[in-house]
């Protein structure tokens, strides 16, 4: 598994690599904005963590010109802990948010659960179809219209979870749960998120959509 590790700070940036590599990850490490999406492009990575706060590219504009290309699941680094701050990280295509100063054996369980599910997801090998969707669960790739539509790893994952259970209503809280894979301590906020980008990419309507609906008062679900 190949890990880029990015952040202005050598010290930590040293200290992740290392603590990492004893887990066994082979590690690759970058200190800009810059350097992350160029290496990132032209390498093959398993996982990213990407600092927010750098110079010159900022680790938000660095995520979404990486979300350009590559579905890659991205842990955000920052000093901020503003839930306003986590929407943006989301917004811009992350998969997690940990913020500084953290534990980092809890930075090598958000890594362990990224990874594992992101595994467990490829190793179900199926395709789902509902009317015009599909989903290749092998490649994680979803399409629509016999067209790919690019989906970041918490998307996707999302999605997954509700065809793979349709009709089955999912609070907010159980989403986070489910596909976060730990009990988030912040705005569930981050699953409208998610789900309004669901909507704009794969429904043909996503203000009357036809597949992930919404029960008020409860959650969302998929029609089926």
């Amino acid at each position: 598994m190949r890990i880029l590790v990015v952040d202005d700070e050598k010290l930590l940036v040293k200290g992740m690599k290392f603590n990492l590599e004893n887990e066994g990850y082979e590690v690759e490490c970058a200190y800009d904005g810059a350097a992350a999406v160029e290496l990132a492009r032209n390498g093959r990575f398993d996982l990213i963590i990407l600092d927010v706060m750098m110079p010159e590219v900022d680790g938000l504009e660095a995520c979404m010109r990486i979300r350009e290309f590559s579905n890659v699941p991205i842990i955000m680094l920052t000093a901020k802990s503003e839930d306003a701050d986590k929407l943006m990280g989301f917004e811009c295509g992350a998969d997690d948010y940990l913020t500084k100063p953290f534990n980092i054996l809890e930075l090598k369980a958000r890594v362990r659960a990224l990874l594992r599910r992101a595994g467990v997801q490829r190793n179900k090998g199926a395709v789902l179809t509902v009317g015009n969707l599909s989903l290749n669960t092998e490649e994680r790739v979803a399409i629509r219209d016999g067209k790919t539509v690019d989906l970041t790893a918490k998307e996707y994952d999302l999605i997954e979870l509700l065809m793979r259970n349709p009709r089955r209503v999912y609070s907010r809280e159980n989403l986070m749960n489910v596909v976060w894979g730990y009990t988030y301590a912040g705005d569930y906020r981050t699953v409208d998120v998610h789900i309004r980008r669901l909507r704009e990419k794969l429904e043909k309507n996503p203000a009357e959509p036809e597949y992930i609906l919404t029960k008020w008062g409860v959650g969302y679900y998929f029609k089926g």
